[in-house]
Order: C-alpha cells, then sequence, then structure tokens
C-alpha cells in the first residue's frame, strides 16, 4: 500500500545562487516541481520541516503530497533528488516529480529481510544481503512499501533470488530476475579451515622427477 505524506510549499521569484542563499538564511530550501505537460514550478519548502519528513519516510518510494501556497489542491509528487551540503548538515534543493494517480512511474523499493535464518542461529553463518532496494514500475496507488522476505528457513549455503519473489499484481520488476538477493554464507572459521587444508594438500602432493631418459643407464 502506498505510503502518503504531505510538504508545505510556497511558489517563489527567481532563481540563481543569490536567491537560494536568501532563502536558506531564511531557513527555507529553494526546490523544484516538474512534470508531464506542465511548466516547472519553482518553490520553496521549510528546512526543518522537509528534514523531518525525508528522515521519516523512504523518499525513493513515498508518494509527497506537495501543498503550495494558492492552489485548491495537492500535488501528489515523487522526490526525485535531494541535494545536501557536503560539509555542513542542511539541504540545498530539493527536486519533486509531479505525477498523475493513473499513470505508472518507475521507483525503488526497498527489500526487507525477515527472521533470522537457521544457519545463522544454529550453525554460526553470516547473512549476506546483497540486493537492498529494486526498481519497479507501477501506478502510484500500487508502490509497494518494501519487498519483504522471510529468511528464517535458510540453511548454510542457501540463497534467496529475486525470482523467488512475489510482487504485488501490476508491480512490474525491471531488473534481471536471477540476482541473487541474500545467501547464508558459511562461518568465515570454517571457510578459512577448508582453505588451508586445500593448501596443505596441494603441498603434500608428491613432486615431479626430472631425471634420465628410460632406457638410459647411469654412469
Amino acid at each position: 500500500m502506498t505510503i502518503m505524506k504531505s510538504l508545505n510549499a510556497t511558489k517563489r521569484d527567481g532563481a540563481g545562487k543569490g536567491v537560494a542563499r536568501k532563502l536558506r538564511q531564511g531557513g527555507r530550501v529553494p526546490a523544484v516541481m516538474y512534470g508531464k505537460d506542465m511548466d516547472p514550478v519553482h518553490l520553496s519548502i521549510d528546512a526543518m520541516e522537509a528534514v523531518h519528513l525525508f528522515h521519516a519516510i523512504s523518499t525513493d518510494n513515498t508518494i509527497v503530497d506537495l501543498v503550495v501556497e494558492g492552489e485548491k489542491e495537492p500535488f501528489p509528487t515523487l522526490v526525485r533528488e535531494i541535494q545536501a551540503h557536503p560539509h555542513k548538515h542542511e539541504l540545498v534543493h530539493v527536486d519533486f516529480l509531479r505525477v498523475q494517480m493513473g499513470v505508472a512511474v518507475e521507483v525503488e523499493v526497498p527489500v526487507e529481510l525477515l527472521g533470522t535464518p537457521v544457519g545463522v542461529k544454529l550453525h554460526g553463518g553470516v547473512l549476506e544481503h546483497l540486493v537492498h532496494e529494486v526498481p519497479v514500475k507501477c501506478i502510484p496507488s500500487l508502490i509497494p512499501e518494501s519487498i519483504q522476505v522471510d529468511v528464517s528457513g535458510l540453511e548454510i549455503d542457501d540463497a534467496v533470488h529475486l525470482n523467488e519473489l512475489t510482487f504485488p499484481e501490476g508491480v512490474e520488476l525491471l531488473i534481471d530476475d536471477d540476482r541473487t538477493v541474500c545467501i547464508v554464507a558459511a562461518p568465515r572459521a570454517v571457510v578459512e579451515e577448508e582453505a588451508e587444508e586445500g593448501e596443505e594438500g596441494v603441498g603434500a602432493a608428491e613432486p615431479e622427477v626430472i631425471g634420465q631418459d628410460e632406457g638410459e643407464d647411469e654412469g
């Protein structure tokens, strides 16, 4: 089910570094909203409100209703880019993509692993999470909050691939489904022991003897 949050915004006049600097000095962040069949709309949002919201949601797949001052209805959007200052803990700019509720969009959905594998609990294995999010395509109302994977039954060397997962109806996976989502690896000590045994086996092999040709008399 799609999670929807809201964020207040105000239209702004002008652009450029000077305007953006003044906005940030006043506790606001320059933003832009764009979408199909519409001109970009230059906005500003409250910095603290935006930071609080972005920390509370998955910005890759959450519909954000932009409540723009002076507009009758909020605009459903996806956060497409968040620019942050490289040294300061502050937002620099945010891009919003306006979505049409019946038109498919492409989003990144987190992959959530549920449970503790048997191979970890009983045999000291290590659960390696290889695919943390997947790109999917669907209409906004069908965007899943996450794709959940039950890993509790996995033993050592067991793996889960994307083609084993169940995606909600109407949600299309956009990458190859043969990728490994996670695997339970053997304990490091066991791996190292097997490697050492292999090296010992190689060292214990009989060396090749290079000598005289058969039939040649020793003299």
